[in-house]
C-alpha cells in the first residue's frame, strides 16, 4: 500500500489531528494565562489588603489627634478667665487707687452723659412740623 492509498483510506484523520494538537496548543495557553490571572489577583488582593490597613491607621491616628485636641482645648478653655469680670475687677481697683479717683467718672457724671446720649437719639423733627423758623440772617456762605 503506498502512501496516496493510505491518505485516501484515512484522510478523516488528518482534521481530528490537527484539532487534537490545538486542543494541546490551547490547554498550555489557558493554563499560562490562568496562571498570571491567579497571580495577578494576589497581588492586587494583596495591595488592597495593604490599603486597608493604611487607611485603618490614618483613621485611628486621626481619631487620636482630634480626642487630643478636644482634650487640650478644654484644658485651655477651663483654665480661661472670664474677660468681662477681670477687667470690671480691674476698673474696681483703679478707681480705688488715688490715681483712679482723679481719672475715673462719678456715678452721677456717667448718668449725665447717658442722658446726653438719649437726648441726642432723639428723631430730629420733620420738615413740615413747624417747629421753629428758619433765621433769615443766616452768614454767608464760606468762599
Amino acid at each position: 500500500m503506498t502512501a496516496l492509498a493510505l491518505l485516501r483510506r484515512f484522510w478523516w484523520a488528518i482534521p481530528i489531528i490537527g484539532l487534537a494538537a490545538a486542543l494541546l496548543i490551547t490547554r498550555e495557553t489557558l493554563a499560562d494565562r490562568t496562571a498570571t490571572l491567579s497571580a495577578e489577583r494576589q497581588a492586587w488582593s494583596a495591595e488592597i489588603d495593604r490599603a486597608e490597613r493604611q487607611r485603618a491607621e490614618i483613621e485611628k491616628r486621626n481619631a487620636d489627634r482630634l480626642v487630643q485636641a478636644t482634650g487640650t482645648y478644654a484644658d485651655r478653655l477651663a483654665a480661661r478667665e472670664p474677660i468681662i469680670l477681670r477687667s470690671t475687677n480691674t476698673v474696681r481697683e483703679y478707681a480705688t487707687t488715688d490715681a483712679g479717683r482723679l481719672r475715673c467718672r462719678g456715678a452721677d457724671r456717667v448718668r449725665a452723659i447717658d442722658a446726653l446720649d438719649a437726648e441726642l437719639a432723639d428723631p430730629a423733627p420733620s420738615a413740615g412740623s413747624g417747629a421753629g423758623a428758619v433765621r433769615g440772617d443766616a452768614p454767608a456762605p464760606a468762599g
